[in-house]
């Protein structure tokens, strides 16, 4: 069958047609999708607000009171680099996810590592540090215990409520007690005075601890546990800030910035003097 110039021109016209009103919709659900990212709010309130807990040397507060810190460097020269101004929200560790998808701040910077459970609320960056978890141990409480003696009804953990060392603890250890505390320090302290035989942190942390109080504490072992990445969290939805953030992040990593940042507060005692022992 042949069709008429006329008939012609009107299917060729309809194709146009749809393939015009296909780009328009596609340019008018991009730049909603753009309009709504927070990074749009950021840019308009002149502030990007960070939801963390403190950890050290993750972020804590100095002599002072001011909070210190890895994820405070990264926070502030996110801020710097975006052109605005920085505001932290220290948020307990088991209620951050909700404060976020709650709309309590922007983006989550805590060294929260990447899990399928967390990611099944919120998105993550790419990884902008790394680590894995080894034991810390009360020396007296533990001398001569093998790794698998750990894992008994009598060998008491203890670790940060609704932090990774909990659940790594419970699913390597699932014969031994463990305890729950709101703060990593009150864990490290229940170990410190023999109230528990052991506790999980990223390393170098634990290090850190054994040599502080080398007659009490110790890291028996050099097994690491659960290494992974920590990342940006974010609320679903949000391809723009995704874009942005993992650039960012690239970027800091190609420069040396974020290597460097991270040697300082995890491979160095230099900033020990600034808070409280």
């Amino acid at each position: 069958m042949k069709l008429s110039r006329r008939m012609l021109g009107v299917a060729l016209g309809a194709v146009v047609a749809t393939g015009m009103a296909t780009s328009s919709w596609a340019q008018s659900a991009t730049q909603g999708l753009s309009s709504e990212s927070v990074i749009e709010t950021i840019k308009q309130d002149g502030v990007v607000r960070i939801g963390l807990s403190l950890f050290v040397p993750w972020s804590m507060r100095d002599k002072n009171g001011d909070l210190i810190g890895f994820e405070l460097d990264v926070g502030r020269k996110l801020a710097e680099d975006m052109g605005v101004e920085v505001e932290f929200v220290p948020t307990a560790w088991d209620g951050i996810i909700p404060a976020l998808v709650s709309g309590n701040f922007d983006v989550i910077i805590s060294g929260m590592s990447v899990t399928a459970q967390r990611n099944l609320t919120i998105n993550f960056t790419d990884p902008y540090a790394y680590s894995g978890l080894a034991i810390l141990a009360n020396q007296s409480l533990t001398e001569g215990m093998a790794l698998e003696d750990f894992n008994k009804p009598d060998v008491t953990f203890v670790a940060r409520r609704g932090a990774t060392p909990a659940v790594v603890i419970a699913e390597n250890f699932p014969d031994a007690t463990l305890l729950l505390f709101d703060e990593d320090g009150a864990s490290t302290q229940e170990v410190l005075n023999g109230n528990a035989h052991a506790s999980m942190a990223a390393q170098p942390t634990p290090n850190r601890d054994a040599a502080q109080y080398p007659d009490t504490l110790v890291v028996p072992f050099e097994n690491l546990y659960d290494q992974r990445g920590e990342a940006f969290g974010l609320r679903k939805g949000d391809p723009d800030a995704m874009n942005f953030f993992n650039n960012w992040i690239a970027q800091q990593w190609r420069s040396g910035w974020l290597q460097e940042r991270h040697d300082y507060w995890f491979a160095s005692n230099e900033w020990a003097d600034q808070v409280a022992q």
